[in-house]
């Protein structure tokens, strides 16, 4: 059986901030959008690579994170989806949109035009907050 390990692509373009059950979960470094991800720890290109089992696992983490950006970001929309043809791990995007983002209304996926990048206190906080309301460890 094969270690986890993150695809590096994921890992250079995010900050780890803990794990659930089943996934790791990614803050992407670009703060211009608040972006999470959800990977999980199994070997899998595709939700339908998953045992049903692993499909509920999932599909609760991300109905959890789905909430916790919900409450914390309060986004226009919340977009969740499951594009990876640039990383071939598989992995859930959860991104809080709002009408006043850089992107409204298109994708965020190449477009954000400024890297603001979060400060190694706000990743921190974000972790604190993730840890208290969702179990990370």
């Amino acid at each position: 059986m094969k270690c986890f390990e993150l695809h590096p692509r994921l890992a250079a373009d995010t900050h780890l901030l803990g794990r659930l059950d089943l996934s790791l979960v990614l803050l992407h470094r670009d703060a211009g959008v608040p972006w999470y991800l959800l990977v999980p720890t199994i070997s899998a290109t595709e939700t339908i690579d998953l045992t049903a089992a692993e499909r509920e696992r999932l599909n609760a983490e991300i109905q959890r994170l789905g909430q916790f950006v919900r409450a914390v970001h309060q986004p226009d929309r919340l977009n969740i989806a499951t594009i990876g043809n640039q990383v071939p791990q598989l992995h859930v995007h959860v991104i809080a949109r709002h009408e006043h983002d850089p992107c409204w209304p298109g994708v965020v996926w190449g477009q954000l035009a400024t890297e603001q990048r979060y400060t190694d206190a706000e990743v921190e906080a974000r972790r604190a907050m993730l840890a208290e309301r969702l179990g990370l460890h």
